[in-house]
């Protein structure tokens, strides 16, 4: 599809010329709280840039990753599809991802005429896999998988080690796992190297140089995705600085965290449930909040660097994360389970002020929104069909200030396997049931008045018919199941879990 030139609005001698349809920079890192966003009102983090972006757009306060870890988290990312159409339940590495997902939004818009350019983390099977992108510059993180596949030939799957290695002074077996710090660990000390050396930097760079070299008769879609936040938490000295000497604080723990106690395992530094010491919990949150820090400054160079290149007003700029971490909330940490720490995520979208002038600037909307919701989101924006294969809806018309949809979704249904069960979830973003599918265990939290979760309402005879219509919205979700979630209306318990649908399990070995 050819794209014709637009006339540039730019008077004097500008070079440029200005295309008829915005960019797209989606920005996306890895286990960032929704919470953890200075605009959000957060007392510690600070995050000055993407509060910026905030302002200058819309920011999505009820937003939710409905499958919360890396892998099917992507998947709704890139597909614009709910678990219950993309089929991924769970954490499975393995599943050639083309084979599975063949309709993604950057193969799409690349179809459209835009240029597609993906650097930093993908976390797909092969790793290699470009998944509709023109081409991937990747740093995957530590990804046992890969590594362990591919028998230490860590280049193979990592461009980030390739480049470090090549840097003055390094060894030329250099990884960023040297300091021995890993990637699903809660011990956090300062990044051992030069500043510059740090995978966001690495990011950043690459992107900048990436846009300096596109082709500029066509519309580009840049996915720039951050490894951190999330493990291991090894930020910048002066970011872990800002944080290290704040007060000690005990997280938020509910009076019902009992309930998943034979999960426990306290002071074990790869915990997903357990308590550590006040000492080591202190520095975790520190080297989080610091790579929070970190990744904001950076994000400042990035968008200072496409003004450099005259295209920041050309250019629609999205910022979201695949999931949460629960950083000891409820003595859980990690992501993978319905709690708000785990599953509500930030989501920023900023039009291109050339194509949305009169755009809301620092709109905050409270519709329960996902990350399915970008996908269409990204091709209203670009004026692309969106595929009937999606599920998500398009959110540029609350970002535009142009009509919103008279009705919205009531909830969203999330998901994820985890602690040798399916723990399954409801949400509007003010009210939350949740059941775990081995033992039933119910839960519901009224999120207006109890924003952490302290309080499970169950057995609140006040709720009961509340409770009952929300359970009923899940067992909808779930009729018809493959597990066998649901048998004459009712929950059942002790079924078989699924990270996946058969077709989806069928399809791993299947890429040479």
């Amino acid at each position: 599809m050819s794209v014709p030139y637009a006339p540039s609005s730019r008077a004097g001698g500008s070079r440029s010329r200005k295309l008829d349809r915005p960019n797209v920079m989606v920005i996306c890192v890895d286990q960032m709280r929704g919470d953890a966003l200075s605009c959000a009102g957060h007392p510690v983090v600070k995050t000055p840039h993407l509060d910026e972006i905030a302002g200058q757009g819309t920011r999505f306060a009820r937003n939710y990753s409905a499958t919360p870890t890396c892998v099917p988290a992507r998947v709704a990312l890139f597909t614009g599809q709910s678990q219950e159409r993309h089929g991924r339940y769970g954490y499975r590495d393995g599943v050639p991802f083309t084979e599975a997902h063949p309709v993604t939004m950057q193969g799409v818009l690349r179809d459209h005429g835009y240029q597609t350019q993906a650097i930093g983390k993908m976390h797909v099977f092969p790793e290699r896999s470009r998944c509709g992108f023109d081409d991937v510059r990747l740093h995957d993180g530590f990804l046992h998988f890969g590594r362990r596949a591919g028998g230490r030939h860590l280049e193979a799957n990592d461009d980030y080690l390739t480049w470090l290695r090549r840097q003055p002074g390094q060894d030329p077996h250099a990884d960023y796992f040297d300091d021995g710090l890993g990637c699903n660990s809660q011990l956090a000390m300062p990044w051992s190297r030069d500043e510059y050396l740090h995978p966001t930097n690495w990011v950043v760079h690459e992107t900048l140089d990436w846009l300096q070299r596109r082709d500029p008769t066509v519309p580009f879609f840049s996915y720039v995705s951050f490894h951190r936040p999330h493990a291991p938490f090894n930020p910048p000295q002066w970011a872990w600085d800002q944080y290290i000497g704040r007060p000690r604080v005990d997280p938020p723990r509910g009076e019902w965290a009992s309930a998943f106690e034979e999960f426990r395992e306290d002071n074990y530094h790869q915990t997903k449930f357990g308590r550590l010491d006040p000492e080591t919990h202190h520095r975790t949150v520190t080297g989080y909040y610091g790579l929070i820090t970190h990744i904001d400054m950076q994000l400042n160079r990035l968008l200072e660097g496409l003004a450099d290149y005259e295209l920041l007003d050309d250019t629609v700029i999205i910022f979201t994360s695949d999931h949460g971490d629960m950083m000891g909330d409820h003595d859980m940490y990690r992501k993978s389970v319905g709690f708000e720490g785990s599953a509500n995520v930030p989501l920023i979208v900023r039009p291109a002020p050339r194509f949305a002038a009169d755009a809301p600037r620092g709109q905050v909307i409270t519709e329960v929104t996902e990350l399915r919701d970008i996908m269409p989101t990204v091709l209203d924006f670009a004026g692309v069909e969106v595929p009937g294969t999606v599920d998500g809806v398009s959110l540029a018309p609350f970002a535009t200030g142009r009509t919103a949809p008279e009705t919205w979704r009531r909830e969203i249904h999330g998901e994820h396997t985890h602690f040798a069960q399916s723990l399954q979830w409801v949400t509007d973003g003010k009210r939350k049931y949740l059941w775990a599918s081995q033992k039933g265990i119910e839960q519901f939290f009224d999120l207006e008045s109890d924003p952490q979760e302290l309080h499970n309402l169950i057995d609140d005879p006040a709720r009961a018919v509340e409770i009952a219509d929300w359970r009923g919205r899940l067992i909808n979700y779930l009729d018809g199941r493959e597990e066998g979630y649901v048998a004459d209306g009712e929950l059942i318990t002790g079924r078989p879990v699924r990270t996946e649908r058969a077709e989806i399990t069928a399809l791993v070995g299947a890429t040479p």
